[in-house]
């Protein structure tokens, strides 16, 4: 049996509906939301590392996923491990955009008690791509 490149496509369909990508590919699309901003001037890692440990109230995002994010965390109520953060070591990390909205909404409204801003999860996204 040939397979036609409609079939291909149809085929492929399932895993562009889901949402599967690059984290680069996250990042920029980050990027395209933060232009909206008056004075953005691209992403830091150095920001994102800093955002990533400081803490509001009892809790930072180092609080569950340690302060290493190229290691396992565990969070701070449950005590459930986490996987690795970092894409270079946890390579599904960040390669489903519904999964990341669902969990940087989740995680900020519970460090923050607000969502994060482009800006912010480009930071910490740029960071965690920056680790090896």
């Amino acid at each position: 049996m040939r397979l036609t490149p409609v079939f291909l496509a149809l085929a492929a369909a399932p895993a562009l509906a889901a949402g599967t990508q690059t984290p680069s590919a996250y990042l920029q699309r980050l990027a395209t939301q933060a232009r909206a901003v008056a004075g953005f001037d691209g992403f830091s890692p150095a920001r994102g590392q800093q955002f990533f440990n400081h803490r509001c109230g009892e809790w930072s995002c180092a609080s569950c996923h340690g302060p290493a994010p190229l290691a396992a965390g565990k969070h701070a109520r449950t005590g459930k491990q986490i996987a690795p953060l970092a894409p270079a070591v946890h390579p599904e990390r960040f390669t489903d955009a519904a999964k990341i909205e669902k969990w940087f909404r989740r995680n900020c409204n519970d460090v923050l008690g607000r969502e994060c801003t482009a800006i912010e999860k480009g930071d910490v996204l740029s960071w965690l791509l920056s680790l090896r």
